[in-house]
């Protein structure tokens, strides 16, 4: 271990191991150490089953009723992938697809007035949809065929709209959306957690709304994909990337100690021993003196032993609850996965609740959602504290990862990654940079 990196990376959650692939890709010599005997960190899944229950301390085994244990797979951070979002470009461009299988999720729902409707996404649906009524569907339709059309580097499509100053609230105003169709536009297509959105220009928001109707477009059911075997899959995938491009990999080591010398980073001590480094990735776990606490996420995991209502017995399917909906600042959202993905037994569904925490009873915030799951077999509440680094890491070149918000796909997680590997490199990430090249090393199969 006494050599020197150009970078060491601590922990393997998915920012660090996606990172940690990039900068091997890029020729830099990297170690990659974790504590944990396992890859992932907090975005980590959990099997056995038995395993699940002593990591939130319940006194019992799982019943018989639960099946194997080592059917299990369990998300402790629940989430999806945009089928056109940016790590599906990642996983594409690094090919780390060839180690992963994904299934379409079925569907995406949305809250309203204590029922769930499926989210109208094509103007077929948005037609058909008991969402709205007839002249506001005649609206909608024309709003989605602007967004369709729009085009930042085109002003014919611009519609007397202009994408850096006029705000969202006015882009619905011109095309007379009521409060109901705003909400889940913003909340179920725009995937924003709160309202403030809405006095910002909009040239985002219809970005976002194009990114989700182009996701949709390409499977059809939802925009969302989702790895068998769990999520847990994705780091190690990134994993493999970095190892086949020389990446050296330590689990179950413990760090004692990062080594500064006159204000930046010079190695990382562990057991006795120190490895130099120029630069250091890591989670905010390994250096909490240099992150802030930004809030915190409530995540309940519930077992269940059948579909969600009135999801058509989709054995998959996100439903977002719009903070309008239940007096909140933040929605509130249920990721449901099944045996389906190869995460729990024949039969069972593991449905997992999250929200930003806003008041002193976190476990009271989500009733509304736990409401829609019952009957549920087992709960596992965790509370966690959200962390973002206190600087950009310029001076000290400890770049940290922030933790995993609320939000129930990766486009957040993707931005994170953009802005370290800009503040490490000083450039723009570029996709086309984590091309494999053509000549490499593609793994043990193909020499």
């Amino acid at each position: 271990m006494d050599e020197e990196y150009d970078v060491i990376v601590l922990g393997t959650g998915l920012t660090e191991c996606i990172l940690s692939g990039i900068m091997s890709v890029n020729g830099k010599k990297v170690l990659h150490m974790d504590r944990n005997p396992y890859y992932g960190g907090e975005s980590s899944s959990i099997t056995p089953l038995e395993e699940l229950y002593k990591r939130f301390n319940l006194p019992d085994t799982p019943p018989e009723s639960m099946g194997r244990g080592r059917d299990w797979n369990v998300d402790l951070i629940p989430k999806f992938l945009m089928a056109n979002g940016q790590l599906v470009k990642m996983l594409l461009y690094t090919e780390v697809t060839r180690y992963l299988d994904f299934k379409v999720v079925e569907g995406s729902f949305v809250y309203k007035g204590g029922k769930i409707y499926k989210v109208p996404s094509t103007e077929t649906e948005a037609l058909a949809s008991n969402l709205m009524g007839m002249f506001e569907k005649r609206r909608f339709r024309k709003f989605l065929v602007f967004v369709a059309n729009f085009d930042e580097n085109d002003p014919k499509t611009f519609e007397g709209v202009d994408p850096k100053t006029t705000t969202m609230r006015d882009v619905y105003k011109k095309f007379d959306l009521g409060q109901d169709v705003i909400d889940f536009t913003g909340h179920a297509l725009a995937l924003y957690r709160t309202d403030d959105y809405l006095d910002v220009p909009c040239l985002e928001t219809v970005n976002r709304i194009k990114l989700y109707s182009e996701s949709l477009a390409r499977y059809g059911k939802s925009p969302y994909l989702y790895p068998l075997y769990g999520l847990g899959e994705l780091p190690q995938g990134f994993a493999r990337l970095s190892a086949i491009y020389g990446g050296t990999y330590m689990l179950n080591k413990p760090v004692d100690e990062i080594v500064m010398e006159g204000g930046h980073v010079v190695g990382v001590k562990s057991e006795g021993e120190v490895a130099r480094c120029k630069q250091l990735i890591c989670d905010p776990s390994y250096i909490p003196d240099r992150v802030r606490k930004a809030g915190q996420v409530i995540r309940v995991i519930c077992v269940l032993s059948h579909p969600i209502k009135n999801t058509n017995d989709a054995n998959s399917c996100q439903i977002i609850i719009p903070q309008n909906q239940v007096n909140r600042n933040s929605d509130i959202y249920v990721c449901m996965i099944s045996y389906a993905h190869n995460v729990a037994a024949q039969g069972k569904y593991i449905a997992i609740v999250s929200t930003t925490v806003e008041t002193s009873e976190p476990e009271a915030e989500i009733e509304p959602a736990l409401e829609l799951l019952e009957p549920i077999d087992q709960k596992f509440v965790a509370i966690s504290d959200l962390y973002e680094p206190t600087d950009d890491g310029t001076e000290s070149q400890v770049f940290a990862s922030r933790s995993y918000d609320a939000t129930t796909h990766f486009e957040t997680t993707c931005n994170d990654i953009k802005d370290i590997y800009k503040r490490m490199t000083g450039s723009d990430f570029d996709f086309e940079n984590m091309k494999r090249k053509q000549n490499d090393v593609f793994g043990e199969d193909e020499q």
